[in-house]
């Protein structure tokens, strides 16, 4: 494997890390540990604090991180705050590292495409948020998607977990920008500085 970072990857800088936390919520116990184990080895194949000058040359390192869950537009806004206190959660100790490394390290959640919308439905008199869309098969649908739980699950939680983290095809656009959630601050986090 080293090769292959030496070669593709020597004079990156910046990086940032996506990762599929609904998609693990969605698969179970097993799929969780299995992302959670797997973000922990990737966080090791990578060098991570400030350069020298020197050090640039010989020992390339990233001195600036961001780590973001996908799909934000697969759960309504309130959960995004709870989306990304579950991603830190998920690398809590290489995250405590990088911070004591002094490595700027930013988590977030984010939506390079937003496929859904967001409305309120009135239920037994009182609003729910939810979330219109396109699913894959075509269908549209208004769903209220559950909650993301803020910390690791426990095993009560996989028991009586009730979301459904659907997939979403964007929207048909004629032109223009496709919409997004938070794409912009992400990239205004990892390259902003070099460019101002």
């Amino acid at each position: 494997m080293r090769p292959f970072y030496r070669d593709h990857f020597r004079r990156f800088d910046r990086q940032i890390v996506l990762v599929d936390v609904l998609g693990a919520l969605n698969a179970g116990p097993e799929r969780f540990e299995d992302l959670s184990q797997a973000l922990a080895t990737l966080m090791q194949s990578f060098d991570y604090g400030k350069r020298s000058l020197l050090s640039r040359l010989f020992a390339p390192r990233i001195d600036r991180l961001a780590i973001a869950a996908t799909k934000a537009d697969h759960v309504t806004p309130e959960q995004h705050s709870n989306l990304t206190a579950l991603l830190e959660a998920l690398l809590a100790e290489p995250l405590q590292d990088l911070r004591y490394a002094d490595v700027p390290v930013k988590a977030m959640s984010l939506a390079a495409i937003r496929a859904t919308e967001t409305h309120a439905v009135e239920h037994q008199k009182q609003r729910t948020p939810a979330l219109r869309g396109t699913t894959l098969e075509g269908e549209e649908v208004l769903v209220f998607p559950g909650e993301v739980p803020a910390q690791l699950p426990e095993a009560e939680f996989w028991a009586r977990q009730g979301f459904d983290f659907r997939a979403f095809r964007p929207a048909p656009r004629d032109s223009g920008a496709l919409p997004h959630i938070r794409l912009d601050a992400a990239l205004d986090w990892l390259i902003g500085d070099k460019l101002r």
